[in-house]
């Protein structure tokens, strides 16, 4: 069980490094000639200062090295490809470009994918084991509980029976009609 887990953590990691690295060879076959997107009023007025493009209020811009341009980030596209080679672009920050941006973005995901995989196994499949486990210890104890009770009636029983016999032969048994009495003053007189 705990290596099915542990292969099935490992194969989503690996299929997650995989889409990251085909998202990223997609994007980089797909060079088109850079062309001058279309240049918005908000992030036009920004060109030539990566600092100044990339920081502007509600991330709308990425800035491009290839052609110093900032232009608004075509929503309608996952990456701004068509205007400029993901090495080039930056968004959000410009120390940091797409390339690297995606990469970083896929480990996160993968760590996270991972982390919760690994929740998941320990909070389901481990603590139903521990249940068993438990239930099975509880019984164990229970029956050596019972087997201790048993025994200490058993020899409760034996010493009451050593007991009335030792009894019996001395006459001091109580419901013992035949024994030796002891003579009242009041009975003989």
């Amino acid at each position: 069980m705990k290596g099915g887990v542990f292969l099935a953590t490992l194969l989503v990691f690996f299929v997650c490094i995989c889409l990251e690295n085909c998202l990223v060879s997609a994007a980089a076959t797909t060079k088109k000639p850079l062309t001058t997107p279309p240049i918005e009023d908000t992030c036009g007025a920004h060109n030539g200062s990566c600092d100044e493009c990339v920081k502007f209020p509600g991330a709308k811009c990425f800035y491009c090295y290839t052609n110093d341009v900032c232009a608004k980030y075509p929503a309608k596209e996952i990456f701004p490809t068509k205007y400029c080679d993901l090495s080039q672009a930056r968004w959000g920050v410009c120390f940091l470009n797409f390339e690297a941006l995606i990469i970083a973005m896929g480990v996160i995901a993968g760590v996270l994918l991972l982390a919760m995989t690994i929740c998941i196994y320990c909070c389901c499949c481990r603590s139903g084991s521990n249940r068993a486990k438990y239930a099975k210890e509880d019984a164990k104890v229970e029956r050596k509980k019972t087997e201790r009770k048993m025994h200490h009636e058993q020899k409760k029983a034996d010493r009451k029976a050593k007991n009335d016999e030792i009894r019996r032969k001395y006459g001091l048994m109580p419901d013992d009609e035949g024994s030796y009495h002891k003579l009242d003053e009041s009975a003989t007189a």
